[in-house]
């Protein structure tokens, strides 16, 4: 059975497209644009982008590289960075039970670490508002393909309803720094946008034309960041994997990952060959899947994403949940090729991959 097109203008805002489906008469409206961006040169405990236009909704990406046990919470303010006890959390780590921390000074989406770390963020940033967040991180755990990588979710507010956030501030609060070359990057959209300057762009866009057990996307220019969306069909229980490549497909046992169902303890794979997996298939289904990854040459390449899989069709069957952190440990290139392996079984024709990405 082939899929349904899915628009990415609308996902990704990788293009600019008119609402309503009434022609050029429309309000064009664009897509997530870098709003401000700080890349440290040394070593620092705090990482700033201050000047942030007044967007509705933000996308923070947050780029650890550790010097020494370090960490990466947040601030935000308006003209200043608002160091009061104006924040309230809640977080889990590796699917453990919720903490929550309230009237604090900022809020917490890591743990102290000496490893790598790869964050992605939304914040709702209405003015009269608290400012609301949504963030997942994962980190390395510890190097190499041998140890699962670690995850943290976190909600969070500020409670400032005056003002709209235009400063945000990654803090380091334990014994070592953010070392050089760690970054944040802030993108903004508003309804209103109109510009073209898009900052996720498409990459590749490859459909499965005949059932198989893998689909290879083409090869592409590589980017530090990366955003694959993934619909597929089975024909059978199959599992789903990602995996990565330099010019050709990895199938060494260079992967490890930790995964959750439906709120099921998590599971650690280590050393895999696989791949990366994206969606625990039982039955006979469709899915879609939504990942982030980070892709410096000279780092692990950290994963993190959702999957949802349809079930039985009908309202009388709640749909599954599926979340995941996974990494490459190549540290000699950056990956510029995918593949999503089954493990047994094909996949149905229409499987689709497409990836944005940008510098």
């Amino acid at each position: 059975m082939s899929l349904p097109f899915f628009n990415s203008s609308i996902i990704s805002g990788s293009t600019a497209h008119n609402l309503g489906g009434c022609g050029g008469g429309c309000l064009p409206v664009g897509g997530w644009v870098e709003l401000g961006r700080t890349t440290l040169s040394c070593a620092a405990d705090n990482i700033t982008v201050s000047c942030l236009a007044d967007k509705r909704y933000y996308m923070v990406l947050g780029n650890k590289i550790a010097s020494g046990s370090s960490d990466m919470v947040w601030r935000v303010g308006n003209s200043t960075v608002d160091t009061l006890n104006n924040y309230a959390s809640r977080y889990s780590i590796d699917g453990c039970a919720d903490g929550t921390q309230t009237s604090n000074n900022k809020f917490r989406t890591s743990s102290p670490n000496t490893v790598n770390e790869f964050q992605v963020a939304y914040i709702a940033n209405r003015s009269a508002n608290e400012k609301l967040f949504i963030g997942h991180t994962v980190n390395e755990a510890a190097a190499g393909e041998a140890t699962a990588p670690s995850r943290r979710e976190t909600v969070a507010k500020w409670t400032n309803t005056s003002n709209p956030i235009d400063v945000i501030q990654g803090v380091q609060q334990d014994t070592g720094d953010f070392a050089s070359g760690s970054e944040v990057v802030v993108l903004g959209w508003d309804e209103s946008d109109t510009h073209t300057n898009n900052f996720w762009q498409e990459l590749t866009d490859d459909t499965l034309a005949c059932p198989a057990q893998t689909l290879t996307s083409s090869s592409v220019t590589a980017k530090k960041y990366n955003w694959i969306q993934i619909i597929a069909e089975y024909s059978a229980s199959n599992n789903m994997y990602l995996r990565l490549g330099n010019s050709t497909i990895d199938t060494g046992s260079n992967y490890a990952y930790r995964k959750s169902k439906n709120d099921a303890t998590d599971t650690t794979t280590t050393s895999a060959s696989t791949g990366v997996r994206v969606i625990d298939n039982t039955r006979n289904s469709r899915y879609f899947v939504n990942l982030f990854f980070i892709n410096n040459a000279s780092n692990e390449k950290l994963i993190t994403g959702h999957s949802i899989e349809q079930n039985t069709a009908g309202a009388a069957n709640a749909p599954d949940r599926f979340e995941f952190v996974g990494k490459w440990d190549n540290t000699s290139n950056q990956a510029d090729i995918c593949q999503l392996y089954s493990d047994s079984g094909n996949m149905a024709s229409g499987a689709r991959i497409k990836w944005w990405g940008a510098d």
